[in-house]
């Protein structure tokens, strides 16, 4: 563990300085080298930690177990896109947002059991930051996140209300909401695991790839899948 905090510093300090030959900054990305250090942080850590304990998760616990969390988080989830749709005055998606809601907490069992989808009621997929950009809030800069990840200024502002509004934050005890919130991030990362064979094959540096696909898919979910035409479109 010791030898962690001597290699980190170094490592970040590296990725600070240098950029792939003949990298051109993008103007989304003007604190690219910090933000590739940061990258570089929370490769280390989910190599270190994360990764191999959400493989121990998912060796270990029944796949019914895994879908329970997963309906259980998404439920909450639920909740949280109501609100934003709302704010968004989309009131259809709301009703279905709500809907899930309520019969999955009632007769899911606190949402364990995700019987909206049976019953065909759509999942929304709405935060503050979608919000903020309905309401014409600019994406401001890219940034990578020390431990969550890639972000922007918008939807990095966005996460404040998601966590004053999020239940997990609210239990009484402390080291109860530590375990919600270590699940949480535990069974988030087993969801990714599809994804990492994409990433270790794209014939993109493998930040440009990560900062590109999550600046498509936010302003996709801004509009709703109908971004404004560019130039290049």
């Amino acid at each position: 563990m010791k030898s962690l905090f001597v290699v980190l510093p170094a490592l970040m300090l590296g990725a600070c300085a240098s950029l792939p030959p003949n990298h051109q900054l993008s103007p989304a990305d003007p604190y690219e080298k910090a933000n590739r250090s940061v990258g570089m942080f929370n490769e280390i850590v989910d190599i270190m930690f994360l990764k191999p304990v959400a493989k121990a998760y998912v060796t270990v616990a029944p796949e019914l177990v895994q879908k329970g969390v997963s309906n259980f988080f998404g439920n909450i989830a639920d909740g949280w896109s109501a609100v934003n749709d709302i704010l968004q005055g989309k009131t259809d998606k709301a009703g279905d947002d709500l809907g899930r809601l309520l019969l999955n907490t009632t007769f899911g069992f606190g949402g364990v059991f995700d019987l909206a989808t049976d019953a065909g009621i759509d999942k929304g997929n709405e935060d503050f930051g979608q919000t903020l950009g309905f309401w014409g809030v600019p994406t401001g800069p890219y940034l990578m996140l020390p431990l969550l990840g890639p972000s922007n200024v918008r939807d990095g502002l966005g996460l404040l209300p998601s966590f004053l509004f999020d239940p997990i934050s609210k239990l009484s005890s402390g080291a109860t909401s530590f375990a919600f919130t270590g699940l949480r991030a535990i069974d988030t990362r087993a969801g990714l695991f599809t994804t990492d064979a994409l990433l270790n094959q794209a014939s993109l540096d493998k930040y440009t790839y990560v900062r590109s696909a999550y600046l498509k898919r936010r302003e996709n979910l801004v509009y709703d899948g109908k971004p404004p035409k560019t130039e290049d479109d």
